[in-house]
């Protein structure tokens, strides 16, 4: 029993010493080369393995030379309940050698190769921060009506000629579809940047969304996530389309969602009602022999509409019409005469039942986002729903709130430095869900114009927080804070929060990409608004100070 008590003990102490974590952090610097360290690791296990084996062979020896001791001193006869007690501790040793051997070795491929790579960035990342040059407000406000006011002064003439066409060409193609067969189109609404008023970077590109319906007798029925049934991770904030006649109860019955047997016939629905032909349902959009609607299917349905449309109108404008993207459903590039053009995107969506919330049937992804599971599953977008709370917040802001300026700065530093040092995965989707969480945590008064400093350095913060942490979640998914004006569908307000920086995880270079594209936006910043900042008097030039995060 005490032999086998110190055999344990001697193999955690060997596994202990032999741990990579014995020596903290601190006290060290990042090795350079991790390769070279690793192998060093590597050799001094070998040593230490075989150490470990010779101190067990010593033991060994020294209990056979102590049994034949007690066997010259007296026999007995070892119980069976001995040995069983003797086996039991040797099967416990090795199997406590084992598990942390395990997790040595896991360790040491895994988080020692992270700690010279992704930890290290984010310790430069933050001593960054407390040395990064931060213009003042004079700086800024100089920056600000130059470069910011000074582009953006033609965007609402811009909506207007866009969301005019856009209604047109809408009309036209209502007149050359089949009612009977063909999807119902509803009237156009604008979302994004554009029609929040916080876009910074040429060109300047409308975003609309068009509700879409299926002919009569039928219908959409919709399943998010959320719903209930399990969803895998990469799922989550997709949902998909079921194609239904109107008179079918499809909830009420379990045929549609039990497996039954071949001798078995559902009595309210009978093989002719449930299975339709293939034709047709592939008229409505849907995926070869599904009941779902297909995104492929839409997009080239779609494509194929708005080109009738343009053919019926074209005679009526002076400049020609095209598809800028062909991957994307209505990515529309106006061309004129005098080789100016316009670009906006006319998106099909279809509603979340009778919210504000819609089913898009592409979303424009970054190289953070994987490829769609698959074309039968739609992302949710709640642009409309942000849109909207973005308007009701500013209501309670003081005159001139300083939220879109800094968000637009945000905007255009990080364009500025992507067209640099290439692209991340940051997006401008991201920098707004972080202004929208601040708007909800900071008070009113907070976001005064002669606060913008201060509110733009909260906005670094709490972005490198979400980066170190990888986590930024979604404004509304998970969000019980919801303002009920907005009558936002309380299902989403009840799910689970859903990470936006999920994929970060997934894909390490991606992640390390955007690291160093953000650190670099750090230490460019100030040269990067000075470069568009008209000149300041002595006085305040020496406003430029080094601001401590």
């Amino acid at each position: 029993m005490p032999v086998g008590i110190f055999r344990v003990c001697l193999v955690v102490i060997t596994a202990i010493v032999n741990h990579p974590l014995l020596f903290p952090k601190e006290n060290g610097t990042v090795p350079e080369n991790v390769e070279e360290i690793i192998q060093n690791m590597k050799e001094r296990e070998q040593s230490l393995r075989l150490e470990q084996l010779r101190l067990e062979q010593e033991i060994a020896d020294q209990e056979a030379r102590q049994k034949i001791v007690e066997k010259a001193a007296q026999v007995v006869e070892e119980s069976p309940e001995e040995k069983v007690r003797w086996d039991m501790w040797t099967a416990l040793s090795m199997v406590i050698f084992l598990l942390i051997e395990l997790w040595r070795q896991d360790f040491q491929e895994g988080n020692w190769q992270d700690t010279g790579g992704e930890e290290d960035d984010m310790a430069v990342l933050g001593k960054a921060f407390k040395g990064v040059s931060f213009p003042d407000k004079a700086v800024l406000a100089s920056f600000y009506e130059k470069r910011i006011l000074g582009t953006t002064g033609d965007m609402a003439r811009m909506r207007e000629m866009v969301e005019g066409f856009a209604d047109d060409l809408l009309e036209a193609l209502r007149s050359v579809c089949n009612r009977d067969a063909d999807m119902e189109v509803e009237d156009c609404m604008g979302v994004g940047s554009m029609y929040e008023n916080w876009r910074v970077r040429k060109p300047f590109v409308c975003d609309l969304i068009v509700p879409f319906a299926p002919p009569e007798p039928y219908c959409f029925r919709s399943q998010t996530w959320c719903s209930g049934d399990s969803f895998p991770p990469d799922e989550q904030g997709y949902g998909t389309i079921k194609v239904c006649r109107a008179d079918e109860d499809v909830a009420g019955c379990i045929c549609d969602k039990t497996k039954l047997g071949e001798d078995m016939l559902c009595l309210l629905h009978s093989q002719a009602n449930t299975i339709r032909p293939s034709s047709e349902m592939e008229d409505l959009l849907c995926f070869k022999n599904t009941q779902y609607l297909d995104a492929d299917q839409v997009m080239k349905w779609f494509q194929i509409a708005v080109t009738k449309a343009w053919n019926r109108i074209s005679h009526k404008y002076e400049f020609d019409l095209s598809f800028s993207l062909l991957d994307l459903p209505g990515a529309l590039k106006i061309k004129f005469r005098s080789g100016k053009s316009i670009a906006f995107n006319l998106t099909p969506v279809v509603q979340y039942e009778n919210s504000d919330v819609y089913f898009i049937s592409h979303f424009p992804r970054s190289s953070l986002v994987a490829d769609l599971p698959s074309s039968t599953h739609w992302f949710l977008t709640f642009a409309v729903y942000e849109r909207r709370f973005i308007q009701l917040i500013s209501k309670t802001l003081p005159a001139n709130a300083c939220h879109i300026s800094c968000l637009q700065i945000l905007s255009f530093l990080h364009g500025k430095q992507c067209s640099l040092t290439g692209p991340s995965g940051l997006t401008n989707y991201h920098l707004k869900t972080v202004m929208l969480h601040l708007l909800q945590a900071c008070p009113s008064q907070d976001w005064a114009p002669e606060n913008l400093e201060a509110r733009l350095q909260d906005m670094l913060k709490f972005l490198e927080k979400c980066l170190h942490e990888k986590k930024l979640y979604h404004f509304f998914i998970g969000n019980g804070r919801v303002p009920e004006e907005l009558g936002f569908p309380i299902i989403f307000q009840r799910a689970e929060p859903l990470n936006l920086f999920r994929p970060f995880v997934l894909h390490r270079d991606v992640y390390r990409k955007t690291v160093d594209t953000f650190h670099e936006m750090l230490r460019n910043m100030s040269a990067l608004i000075n470069e568009y900042t008209v000149h300041i008097p002595h006085a305040h030039t020496n406003g430029i100070h080094k601001e401590s995060f």
